[in-house]
């Protein structure tokens, strides 16, 4: 008897978007029954009971641990997978040195921080990334031109390692993320308690996000904000929500493990990043049944697609055109319709049956299964 295709996924994060969909991931190709899986790194924050029995602790902290990076990859070996999938930058460098072995599939989940998009799309004119930035992207191309593939969830990404930094368009596979879809629920009346979800950092724009809520006009007298997330930016962002326009209507949760459900308990999304890829929280808000206002970053414009509805983005970095596009939600007298139409679109596309099924037609063509 032919045994499973044996996928080994390697992390060396406990929480994130590469963490989230490793795990819609693992489970949804354990339920196939098509192949065994074991998830080789940190215990996941999030989901991690769903693929308890098929996780192995591994841990490497940093880059430069040497000896870490040996003891994991001994440990993928040991289990004699028939591909290797690393989740994250750092786990890519690690499994890199795998492929003596068998396929090695790296999916690249974004870029550094300090990129803007109009660098990111190719504008001429644009401000390039830091020297620091620049090396990280440097040996990003390396590894996609040692690993056997590279995935990327949006089309956008593709196109930039590509143009950016000369990856051969054959060692690349459009895949979508995988994400939890929760049960949808569209608002019952007008956007009214809108949620911002992720970490409390510039890249996210909570603070120009504040910044347009406060502008007259804006913020309906009975609507609100919570924010679910923690980072650096926390006490600046706590600080200027107790401005006036916006004092005892902005609640802040801090990280939390629970954000499909808490999305379900909301009436739309809030995401206005300066730089994304295509962003868990928007495919799980989309599932949610919830209207999405967001920024025109890599693939965010692609995932809210969706015939008959309206896509609200605003430029990057953009408070006045961010203000408009909230004014527009909060004035929708039906975003249930809109809801219903991008719950239907996250499960064709972000369902993790379908996503597996991607990843297993991929596998078997590494390996000629």
């Amino acid at each position: 008897m032919t045994r499973r295709m044996r996928i080994a996924y390697v992390l060396t994060q406990d929480r994130g978007g590469p963490v989230d969909t490793t795990v819609a991931l693992a489970a949804a190709l354990l339920a196939t029954g098509d192949a065994d899986v074991r998830v080789f790194g940190p215990v996941p924050s999030r989901g991690a009971a769903a693929i308890t029995a098929h996780h192995v602790p591994v841990l490497v902290a940093r880059k430069g641990d040497l000896r870490a990076g040996r003891a994991a990859r001994a440990a993928v070996r040991a289990w004699r997978p028939d591909v290797v999938h690393a989740q994250d930058r750092r786990a890519g460098l690690v499994s890199a040195r795998l492929r003596a072995c068998c396929p090695v599939v790296h999916t690249y989940h974004g870029v550094p921080d300090d990129l803007t998009e109009p660098w990111f799309r190719g504008a001429p004119a644009a401000p390039g990334p830091s020297p620091y930035s620049r090396a990280v992207l440097t040996a990003d191309a390396v590894l996609a031109r040692t690993v056997t593939r590279t995935v990327v969830p949006a089309p956008a990404m593709g196109e930039f390692l590509r143009r950016r930094l000369l990856v051969p368009g054959r060692r690349l596979t459009h895949i979508d993320n995988a994400v939890h879809l929760p049960e949808a629920r569209p608002p019952a009346g007008p956007v009214r308690r809108l949620v911002f979800a992720g970490l409390l950092v510039a890249r996210k724009g909570l603070l120009p996000l504040l910044d347009a809520l406060a502008m007259p006009g804006v913020l309906p007298p009975d609507a609100t904000l919570t924010v679910i997330g923690d980072g650096p930016q926390r006490a600046a962002a706590e600080r200027s929500a107790c401005r006036a326009e916006l004092a005892g209507r902005v609640r802040f949760l801090g990280f939390r493990a629970d954000v499909p459900a808490l999305l379900c308990e909301h009436d739309a999304l809030v995401l206005p990043s300066t730089m994304e890829q295509q962003p868990l929280v928007v495919a799980e808000a989309m599932a949610a049944g919830k209207p999405v206002v967001a920024t025109d970053t890599g693939g965010v414009a692609d995932m809210l697609d969706v015939p008959g509805t309206v896509s609200r983005l605003a430029r990057p970095g953009d408070i006045a055109g961010l203000a408009a596009r909230l004014r527009e939600l909060f004035a929708d007298p039906d975003p249930a319709r809109a809801g219903r139409l991008l719950a239907a679109r996250a499960r064709e596309r972000f369902a993790p049956e379908v996503a597996a099924r991607r990843h297993l037609q991929l596998y078997r063509e590494l390996t000629g299964r």
